[in-house]
């Protein structure tokens, strides 16, 4: 196996479905103090978002909360309520190329524009015989981290 040419630099967003994002935005904003800074809807990827946010800077991390246009339609974002992670990388395409190469297996749609304005792709929850690695049952974003984010957790590492 060849050195890793990239880095996973920290959470870049956790993404919460339930039925009603009434429900999910009681805990997470009126009770945890979380703000909502946007709202994605995408009848492609059956969900209705709000978008929240902790932190600040480059070290902000999202909290998405997730609910189906549909909750009858697939992908059904509110079935798993832990819908998925989000890794800041610092290289996307490098990424995915020596993860791909290295048995890991991705979910269809390749690297894509995703819901924040970063390009996107999502590692597959599960493996299968073509690619051996998979999410054991979690669905993982890798998010490319813009050079202001890279260059804060470059600072970090010292």
């Amino acid at each position: 196996m060849t050195a890793r040419p990239f880095k996973i630099l920290g959470i870049q967003q956790i993404a919460i479905g339930g039925p009603s994002k009434d429900k999910l935005k009681k805990l997470w904003v009126d009770m945890l103090g979380l703000e909502v800074t946007g709202n994605f809807v995408s009848e492609r990827e059956n969900v209705d978002e709000d978008i929240c946010a902790m932190g600040q800077g480059p070290f902000k991390v999202e909290v998405d909360l997730m609910q189906p246009l549909d909750a009858d339609k697939k992908p059904a974002v509110h079935a798993t309520p832990l819908n998925h992670v989000g890794l800041w990388v610092d290289d996307l395409p490098k990424a995915v190329e020596w993860l791909s190469a290295n048995g890991v297996r991705f979910a269809p749609g390749g690297i894509r524009r995703g819901a924040a304005g970063f390009d996107i792709t999502f590692l597959h929850p599960k493996a299968n015989d073509e690619f051996p690695i998979g999410g054991e049952g979690v669905l993982v974003e890798l998010v490319q981290a813009p050079a202001e984010v890279v260059e804060a957790f470059a600072r970090l590492a010292g």
